[in-house]
């Protein structure tokens, strides 16, 4: 077998890898916490045999199918936009935590919950608070997009997005300062980030907005392809340079904001998950990493939720803990292997 043929297989049976691993996480977080319900009642809730009325159902049916279904598609989330990052600062420790995009949302859902400001909006929805969330993450977008047109080294790059997240940060602190007990308890917890206590209609609020960026952000494959090779040679396929990059932009933006809207900020998974494809592929190539990196995050996501939930069960850890643990060897190695990047 030639040396392409190899490489054809082996990626091959690395996608039904991480496609197996990615159904077997999520059946996990469906059939195993602090309730014990057996696997025979589990397939009968799944088939629709069960009696709605049920304690194990309503466990299943309004709990843990929809925080599963919520991991996955916020880890994909996070995956993607972090590779999209990553291919436009061409820098492999960027992720929308690094570079404040997360504090943005952040900062909005924090002047609501905080400030009790609504914006004239009458009723606060999920919708309304993936808008504002989005509209913060793309301010502090914009402002490092707009010192990188001035400033060459990426180290002073990533210390502007840091001091970015900074700010936001200190203004969180001072809406706490002034916050009601009640409002900085439900905004405590919602800033450990997780995936609790997501409803059916969330869950197609966020499927709506997170499926058809990532879709969109495969069709871009190959002009990333392309500007790997340099913006000089981008252009002399007849690639439209400016307009990929504010694709880039928009598209980590969105993704990065329906998630910090609706599960909090959490770090790591989109700076993780891209390097561990890069390695697990040994490819740079978009169209193979980006489907790779939406399968390999959900699946830490999730991998990560259920040992937020049962490691110290009936204790849940916050989330954003445990994908620290995670991930934060991954940047420590990342920084001493590319620790000469300007």
């Amino acid at each position: 077998m030639s040396g392409n043929k190899k490489t054809a297989v082996r990626r091959v049976f690395l996608f039904f890898f991480l496609l197996a691993a990615l159904l077997a996480v999520f059946f996990l977080n469906v059939g195993v916490g602090s309730a014990d319900i057996s696997i025979r009642d589990i397939f009968c809730i799944l088939t629709g045999k069960a009696d709605p009325s049920d304690t194990a159902y309503l466990i299943i049916r309004r709990i843990r199918m929809p925080r599963a279904f919520a991991s996955a598609a916020g880890g994909a989330a996070l995956a993607v936009a972090g590779f999209l990052l990553q291919t436009f600062f061409a820098n492999p420790i960027v992720e929308p935590y690094v570079l404040g995009i997360s504090s943005g949302s952040s900062l909005f859902v924090g002047l609501v919950f905080l400030g009790g400001f609504t914006f004239g909006v009458k009723r606060v929805t999920s919708a309304f608070l993936f808008a504002g969330a989005f509209l913060g993450a793309m301010l502090v977008m914009s402002i490092v997009i707009a010192a990188a047109r001035k400033v060459k080294s990426i180290t002073t790059l990533l210390i502007i997005g840091m001091m970015a997240g900074y700010v936001c940060s200190a203004a969180i602190s001072l809406l706490t300062s002034f916050a009601e007990k009640e409002n900085i308890q439900m905004f405590t917890l919602w800033s450990m980030g997780s995936f609790s206590g997501f409803t059916w209609n969330q869950i197609g609020l966020l499927y709506a907005i997170v499926s058809p960026v990532i879709l969109l952000s495969f069709c871009l494959a190959k002009p990333l392809n392309a500007l790997h090779m340099g913006d000089k040679y981008a252009e002399s396929m007849g690639i439209s340079v400016r307009l990929v990059r504010y694709a880039l932009i928009l598209f980590s933006s969105v993704l990065t904001a329906a998630v910090t809207a609706f599960a909090g900020p959490i770090s790591f998974i989109g700076l993780a998950v891209p390097h561990i494809c890069r390695i697990l592929f040994r490819t740079s190539d978009s169209r193979i990493l980006i489907p790779a990196a939406a399968l390999g995050g959900g699946m830490m996501a999730g991998l990560c939720d259920f040992t937020a939930r049962n490691l110290l069960s009936p204790v849940e850890l916050p989330l954003g803990a445990i994908t620290a643990v995670i991930g934060a060897p991954i940047v420590v190695y990342l920084l001493m292997r590319h620790g000469d990047l300007q």
